[in-house]
């Protein structure tokens, strides 16, 4: 028989699986559930490159693991396929994102089959489908006629809403929400509204509720972004200029969870720094709001939120968001300019680069003042980008005394700085502790800190101008998108306000349109659409859904994905409940895992999911980082014949291997002419042409290194650092005449630096090469080898010729020399099952604790021992495939055939168990010492009492020979450890 030849064995296996449909689970059994689930991916042109897999090898190695641990496990995949990046390429080339999307798709299933991921694929999902976000338009139908009811702290249908209204009218209805945008009514004037009236006084309790909202528009993309595809300023995709523009927009009221998505952190089993951002990005706080008069302007009153009223006295200025509503309206004439100038320089910038820059100063003077509440005295009212629109109230009072920010401000605009308490040293930069007692503070001089902040908000509330108030940083979710490729979000207008279509009427599918990019007149995609209204006589919302609406529950429909009457069946939410081990990256921290955590509380709320929480155990894989490699291009300014001057630029490129470039680091002046020539020489002998090489004009250098030039190069023609120099003639056309300065042996030897996995630094690796190469097995293997999950590891192809060999001589325990299958029916002797039982115990601990790097090694050792033990025997290397499966699968169903057992099987069998027994020691060598110095180790029987082992000692030939004649006074003996001879 031939040696272990992955490719065929693979191929098999993923048929067998696919055709019996293996993993497939089912909504109710008497075994115990497990949900792991990944974060689904979005399907890219590019597929799948070996970083992508990192995570879903591991869930897939727990899925195994639970099933034969006697669980019935849920494991489903599916596509994140609405997206901008279709759209774009829809946009350029004119074909429908759903075309490019589906062969994207394709792709991907096929890579990940050929890893051989025990996928429930009869559940998959595609946020794309329209029997898919027919439900998402529900979720979203269900949002638009909900409010939340502070009362009862939960989301309640509007139904209940408008018995409050037809009763008692808007008197006492405490609701999530803007209580500005909100008006006054009573129950005779709401019966008198009309349908117009009534829908407008609700459509400000509405957990999806449209608003004039700040967003960062792209008008090169034509859409709103959110800030995570917004970078430095542009759009993260194709670097247009974004700002920041006032429009209508749909939002969700995340708000109304804040407190609620704060206090569910404490039940989830995350890392610390995941629920730490979360708790940031909510930023629940405890304050003052606080209403400042404009001076000379009666009428204009400006309120800001404090977490420190107590420093009230010390606020010398305010300052407010360049977008806020009363900039216009304060500016005056001579400071109008640059006013508007620093307005515009701000809409450049996304309101994430905004709150990250703590360096920059900057800002503009209105030329009004404000009057501080409590002293009167006037203070100047500036505008700065540090402070947003739509955090808290737009608006701050500046105590630079007591915030370094301020103070910087202060410093740089000269404005005053006041100190408030008798304890602040501010001589060199602000002092916000809270220590010692006040002073310039008038009605709270003297008094602590907890005296001070009580007496003030009384005050507050006493006269008017204020009130305490709990304030939370996080924002309601933007919901719109000016794109095509994304769900309809299922609202039609009359009479100018907004309905929601019928859920009878869902799915709202996307129309056919003849481009994809924005109307002329500025309209969305959606606006191309022909005679597309509801009913045929009502405009539908042109905006979609962001991205992040399909990924909000689609861990619900996997529990029940071709339910046609429920977005998730009752029984099967019942069962599964909840995802038990959620896996990916942490950068959804605040956006994805936060929403979804919104959205399932909701649904909890109206009662239509049982668990509290989304996902229970989260973990956060690391990245896998690339291996570059770099080819060195000597930017020679043209070569020239040794008898001519004349200089011909049209040479070919001379690239120099790694040592040659390494070896001229540094040399510089006199030496640099030196060191040409012998580059010359080099290239001379190689190429047959006599040639010499001039400096590069245009570089005002004497160094070598400025000469040179590293260039990525495609890691796929490079092997142990060595180039293939004519695949990379043929890799890019101007290096089809490429010169190259080899090392002794004629090879090149390119530069290697460890970095983020990219296509534009060519070090992308496929799966699909190294599994050809090595067999997917070993790209799982060698996967969870490289370190622990969640840390960043470095990508190395030639590490995985190391696992594969494991594998071959895992292979060769069950065929010796690659022959015959040899598994015997022979007992196995002791060393043997003391090896089995020390993996089986090693590898349950791992995998319990999700340290899949140790495991690995644990089962090199244990094949390392078995092939020096000559091991054949069934009683150990059964178990030992089991052992194995969740990691190498296709090897081990292989083997479990092989030793008897029916066809795809082995993720049915039973975990070996544990015993204890086969570890125990019959023998222990203990170190013998005379006075504390260890002479000699001697070796006793593991039951061997101390009084035994003193008496073998006499009785051997130890004292005579370490003694030098000497009686022993005490025999010391540490059981299992040590003896220690006192003379």
């Amino acid at each position: 028989m031939p040696g272990y030849s992955p490719q065929q064995i693979e191929k098999k296996w993923q048929a067998h699986w696919k055709t019996n449909s293996t993993f497939r689970a089912d909504n109710s059994s008497e075994k115990p559930k497990y949900y792991v689930l990944d974060m689904f991916p979005y399907p890219s042109g590019a597929g799948l490159h070996v970083g992508h897999p990192l995570g879903y090898i591991a869930s897939d190695i727990v899925a195994r693991y639970k099933r034969l641990r006697g669980f019935n496990v849920l494991h489903p995949m599916g596509f994140d396929s609405f997206g901008l990046p279709a759209e774009q390429y829809a946009i350029q080339t004119g074909q429908h994102p759903e075309k490019t999307t589906r062969e994207n798709i394709a792709r991907y299933i096929e890579q990940l089959s050929a890893l051989g991921f025990s996928y429930d694929w009869s559940r998959e999902v595609r946020t794309s489908d329209p029997s898919y976000y027919k439900w998402t338009q529900w979720i979203f139908l269900k949002l638009f006629n909900s409010w939340y009811n502070l009362d009862t702290d939960r989301a309640e249908p509007l139904k209940t809403l408008l018995e409050k209204f037809d009763q008692n009218g808007s008197e006492g209805i405490r609701a999530a929400g803007d209580e500005e945008e909100r008006h006054s009514f009573t129950s005779g004037q709401w019966k008198m509204f009309t349908e117009k009236q009534r829908l407008q006084a609700v459509h400000p309790y509405r957990l999806a509720y449209q608003q004039d909202t700040y967003v960062n528009w792209c008008p090169g993309l034509g859409t709103v972004l959110s800030n995570d595809e917004v970078k430095d300023g542009l759009s993260e995709r194709g670097g247009f200029p974004v700002e920041r523009r006032l429009m209508p927009q749909w939002n969700l009221r995340i708000t109304a969870y804040a407190d609620r998505l704060l206090q569910g952190l404490d039940s989830l089993d995350w890392s610390e720094a995941v629920k730490e951002m979360q708790r940031n990005w909510i930023g629940k706080s405890i304050g003052a709001e606080v209403t400042f008069q404009v001076k000379d302007h009666e009428q204009a009153q400006i309120k800001v939120y404090t977490t420190r009223v107590d420093t009230i006295y010390g606020a010398t200025f305010l300052v407010l968001a360049p977008e806020h509503e009363l900039v216009q309206e304060l500016t005056t004439p001579a400071q109008q300019a640059a006013v508007q100038d620093y307005i515009d320089a701000t809409k450049r910038r996304s309101e994430r680069d905004r709150m990250a820059d703590t360096k920059t100063v900057s800002g503009a003077f209105t030329g009004s003042y404000a009057l501080n509440p409590f002293s009167q005295e006037p203070v100047q009212i500036w505008i700065a980008d540090y402070v947003l629109a739509g955090y808290g109230t737009g608006a701050v009072m500046a105590v630079p005394s007591g915030d370094q920010r301020d103070y910087v401000f202060a410093k740089h605009f000269g404005l005053p700085i006041v100190p408030v308490t008798d304890a602040q040293n501010i001589e060199e930069q602000a002092d916000p502790t809270k220590e010692g007692r006040y002073i310039n503070s008038d009605l709270i001089n003297g008094l602590t800190y907890q005296e001070a902040t009580q007496k003030l908000i009384q005050e507050l509330e006493a006269r008017g101008i204020g009130k305490g108030k709990t304030n939370f940083r996080i924002r309601d979710a933007i919901f719109g998108r000016q794109r095509y490729w994304g769900e309809p979000i299922p609202i039609y207008y009359k009479d100018g306000v907004a309905y929601g279509v019928a859920e009878a009427d869902l799915p709202l599918v996307l129309p056919e349109i003849d481009e994809y990019k924005p109307t002329e007149t500025g309209e969305p995609p959606l606006g191309r659409a022909k005679d597309w209204k509801y009913k045929g006589q009502y405009e539908y919302e042109l905006s979609t859904m962001p991205g992040w609406a399909g990924s909000s529950w689609y861990y619900l429909r996997y529990m029940d994905p071709h339910n046609t009457e429920r977005f998730v069946g009752q029984e099967a939410e019942q069962y599964w409940q909840n995802v038990d081990l959620y896996l990916g990256g942490a950068e959804h921290a605040t956006g994805h895992l936060l929403y979804s955590r919104f959205w399932h509380l909701f649904l909890k709320d109206l009662g239509l999911v049982t668990a509290n929480e989304p996902f229970q155990k989260l973990i956060n894989q690391g990245m896998i980082l690339g291996r570059s490699n770099f080819v060195y291009r000597l930017d020679h300014g043209g070569l020239t014949n040794s008898t001519e001057d004349k200089m011909d630029y049209s040479t070919p490129s001379i690239f120099i291997s790694s040592s040659f470039k390494n070896s001229l680091t540094g040399i510089s002046d006199s030496r640099l002419k030196d060191a040409l020539n012998k580059l010359a020489t080099k290239l001379s002998e190689q190429t047959g042409y006599n040639i010499r090489l001039h400096p590069v004009d245009y570089k005002n250098t004497n160094n070598v290194d400025d000469y040179v030039t590293p260039l990525h190069v495609d890691v796929n023609i490079v092997e142990n650092e060595v180039l293939d120099l004519e695949a990379f003639k043929k890799w890019r056309e101007e290096y089809a005449t490429a010169e190259f300065i080899l090392e002794d042996n004629d090879t090149y030897i390119c530069g290697v630096e460890v970095e983020k996995m990219s296509k534009s630094k060519y070090n992308v690796v496929s799966p699909d090469v190294l599994i050809d190469r090595y067999g997917a097995d070993a790209l799982r293997l060698y996967e969870m080898f490289l370190g622990p999950l969640e840390q960043y590891k470095p990508w190395n192809t030639n590490g995985m010729s190391g696992v594969a060999g494991f594998l071959k001589k895992l292979w060769r325990l069950y065929h010796p020399q690659d022959g015959d299958f040899a598994v015997t029916e022979e007992a196995a002797a002791s060393q043997e099952l003391k090896a089995l039982h020390k993996a089986i115990k090693k590898v349950e601990e791992d995998i319990e604790k999700f340290s899949f790097n140790t495991t690995v090694s644990a089962l090199m050792i244990t094949v390392n021992e078995l092939t020096a033990l000559d091991c054949h025997k069934r009683a150990v290397l059964e178990p030992l495939v089991v052992l194995l499966s969740p990691y190498a699968p296709h090897l081990a169903e292989e083997l479990w055939v092989a030793l008897g057992h029916a066809a795809g099987s082995i993720s049915e069998a039973s975990y070996p168990k544990f015993r204890e027994e086969y570890l125990v020691e019959d023998t222990v060598n203990y170190p013998v010492a005379i006075n504390g110095k260890v002479r000699e180790t001697l070796q006793f029987a593991a039951t061997a009492t101390a009084q035994e082992i003193e008496a073998a000692v006499r009785a051997s030939d130890f004292l005579p020979r370490f003694a030098e004649g000497k009686e022993p006074k005490k025999f010391i003996v540490v059981p299992g450890r040590m003896v220690n001879v006192v003379v």
